[in-house]
């Protein structure tokens, strides 16, 4: 067995909000344990923000707004591409802390890595961000537009996200001017509080940058101040109708990254071996299952589904469960005891009504593993993509696999959802990958491989997956509007 996290961490962080570059222990909502999803034991105590810090947080953010967009368009790159070399420097820091916390493998350590490449490329933005001329009446008028921040950006974050979402919402809400509140779920808190910390070091003025944890109380104070310009949330449907809810009390504009429940298409000439690694290593071992674009949906072509169901099942039950620091581990545990309960109860309930075949998993696991939150990687066959388990998101590891028979019935099946967050398809028939891709519901899709999520691309959803965009110059002009300027140049 390999050192626990705390052995290799020098000391667990703060769990202290970051209002107004200050720690804040002692808050109105209290604190809260965050357990450790490996061992189901204490791995901090974090305060959380009731609506009185939150209120201050927004103050702090709103204070901040003139010496941040005081800064020259070149003192302000510098300052975020110092915070993305501080962020890179702590990478293992931050990798050891995103395993305690998610209980995730440490072996897959992208979620810095990852952080730092999107605070690079939109650092580079911060000097380039130009208005244009309109053409009015040569001579007797000039019409000019100047792109403006929003002023001060409620972003929040899933537990899931931690420094990747972050760096998606607060990083170009800085670099378009505006100055940001930043509320992670209660859930895993730490790596948001260290990255805020090293936004204070890499030169950020106090308040641009606050953090503050908070459960649903905290939420809504923060979607209905009055002093918040712009919202963007990433969660689930639910919250993010009250979301909506609470951003109309002051009309404030909303970005909603939310569920999915992606489809794997995998044609008859596809390459099988690619098509079932890459679905499988992400529907179950990524984030076990916990994640909104991952492909939970395997749609295979008749002639190929029955090699395509064997070879999952024989994918899914090799994959190694276990602590976060263990050798050789591929998939850990779930977030909380809770969502353990939950994903159990969906695969009892798809099994009661005959959803389709348990082919492997489907229990929780024990043994040595008994006091942490682990699931089998579990699998159904032979699927009606009209059933619960289909189209519902259980945001565990559970895939289910369904059959179609032609390209059209493919594309009606992977679109018949509630979600279009992702999706892929396999194919070696080059003009069939364009005509798909170019079908597919969806905002983001990948052929023949999972779309990385480039820090250059843009992220986003269409239907009950929310709207706006993240990442690319469309993630930066999300915080943006456009002031228009007229000038009678006819005169006296």
């Amino acid at each position: 067995m390999a050192a626990s996290g705390h052995d290799l961490l020098k000391t667990v962080p703060s769990g202290d909000l970051l209002i107004g570059g200050e720690r804040v222990h002692d808050t109105t909502a209290g604190a809260r344990e965050q357990l450790d999803p490996s061992t189901g034991g204490r791995l901090a105590t974090v305060s959380l923000a009731g609506p009185s810090e939150i209120d201050t947080a927004v103050q702090s953010a709103r204070d901040a707004q003139e010496e941040w967009l005081g800064l020259s368009p070149a003192q302000r790159r510098d300052v975020i591409l110092r915070f993305a070399q501080l962020l890179d420097d702590c990478h293992e820091e931050m990798s050891i802390l995103r395993s305690l916390e998610l209980g995730a493998p440490l072996k897959k350590r992208r979620g810095a890595n990852m952080a730092v490449e999107y605070m690079r490329y939109f650092a580079g933005w911060v000097d380039k961000l130009e208005g244009s001329t309109i053409p009015v009446h040569p001579g007797l008028a000039l019409d000019y537009t100047v792109p403006e921040p929003y002023g001060t950006v409620a972003a929040i974050t899933p537990w899931n996200g931690g420094v990747v979402s972050a760096a998606m919402k607060a990083i170009p809400a800085l670099v378009a001017g505006n100055t940001v509140v930043v509320k992670p779920a209660e859930l895993a808190v730490l790596s948001l509080l260290r990255f805020g910390e090293l936004g204070l070091a890499a030169g950020l003025p106090p308040g641009a940058l606050n953090i503050v944890p908070g459960a649903a109380d905290a939420g809504q104070a923060l979607v209905t101040h009055p002093g918040v310009d712009k919202i963007s949330f990433t969660g689930g449907g639910a919250t993010a109708r009250e979301v909506l809810r609470g951003a109309a009390t002051n009309l404030t504009p909303v970005i909603l990254e939310l569920g999915g429940k992606s489809a794997s298409i995998v044609f008859e000439d596809a390459d099988i071996d690619t098509a079932v690694a890459t679905t499988v290593g992400l529907a179950l071992a990524t984030m076990s299952g916990q994640g909104c674009v991952l492909p939970t949906r395997l749609v295979a072509q008749d002639t190929v589904y029955d090699a395509v169901e064997q070879r999952v099942v024989e994918a899914a039950s090799s994959l190694v469960v276990g602590r976060a620091f263990d050798e050789g581990v591929q998939i850990g545990p779930v977030i909380t005891e809770a969502a353990c309960e939950h994903i159990i109860g969906e695969v009892e309930a798809a099994v009661s009504r005959g959803d389709g075949r348990l082919l492997t998993g489907g229990a929780r696991l024990g043994g040595d593993l008994a006091d942490g939150f682990f699931v089998e990687p579990t699998v159904f066959g032979s699927v009606d993509n009209s059933s619960p388990i289909a189209r519902t998101e259980i945001f565990g590891p559970v895939l289910s696999l369904i059959r179609f028979g032609d390209e059209a019935e493919a594309l009606s099946i992977a679109n018949d959802s509630p979600y279009g967050l992702g999706g892929l398809v396999f194919t070696r028939d080059v003009a069939r990958a364009h005509r798909v891709a170019g079908r597919l519901q969806a905002g983001s899709v990948g052929v023949n491989a999972f779309a990385p999520m480039p820090a250059s691309a843009p992220f986003g959803g269409v239907k009950q997956s929310g709207y706006g965009r993240e990442g690319g110059l469309a993630g930066v002009e999300e915080f943006l509007r456009p002031k228009n300027v007229y000038v009678d140049l006819s005169g006296p």
